[in-house]
């Protein structure tokens, strides 16, 4: 993975466990998903580490695939600021924060029995943290190619999660795109509370 070489280290690892645990999935899918995948914990098959494993595990090629460019591109850029123990506490606390608010909202909504999986979560969380840090860089979508602020995109991007939480989620209308809009919503969350505690201390550029 020649691509990896000038990347830190935290964000590093944090990819090559993800793609470990894709191939994992490949080998034996139903273990995988069924062991570690984070289901509601009304669920029989939900185990108490979930919540971190979920972050892990993902779904398919396309989505390992744009969830790692994302945290490459995004997470090296915030780990090399904050620095490695930060940048781990940050990613840890989105994905975390994305399962909270995930579970919270299936609570209210009556349970679910699909699993969620994926470290889109913790990845919103890392995009995020990027725009307080660098809100005037020019960030371009794929689709549609536009081109913004890191500021205005994110701005766009937590605009575009509510509203698809909201209506395609099952909760207003009955049927589901299979996203979980909430957990990137919690990532989001999490990471704004974090980086303003952060920036309360003192703390955000001590590289602790």
């Amino acid at each position: 993975m020649a691509f990896l070489t000038y990347a830190p280290k935290v964000t590093k690892n944090l990819i090559l466990i993800n793609v470990i645990i894709y191939i994992a999935t490949l080998i034996n899918e139903r273990f995988i998903i069924g062991s570690f995948a984070l289901f509601y914990p009304a669920s029989p098959f939900f185990h108490i580490w979930q919540p971190v494993t979920h972050m892990f595990v993902h779904g398919g090629f396309f989505h390992i695939f744009f969830n790692m460019y994302a945290l490459l591109m995004f997470g090296s850029a915030v780990e090399q600021i904050i620095g490695q123990k930060k940048f781990l506490t940050l990613y840890m606390v989105c994905g975390l924060g994305a399962a909270g608010l995930h579970l919270a909202v299936q609570a209210i909504s009556g349970g679910s029995s699909i699993p969620c999986v994926g470290a889109s979560g913790a990845i919103y969380g890392v995009i995020l943290t990027y725009a307080i840090l660098f809100p005037d860089s020019r960030m371009t979508l794929l689709f549609p190619p536009v081109t913004l602020t890191a500021r205005k995109m994110v701005i766009v991007f937590l605009v575009i999660e509510v509203l698809t939480g909201v209506f395609g989620s099952g909760y207003v209308l009955n049927i589901s795109d299979g996203i979980a809009h909430f957990a990137h919503i919690g990532g989001m969350l999490f990471g704004f509370l974090l980086v303003k505690y952060w920036k309360f201390r003192g703390t955000l550029f001590d590289r602790g």
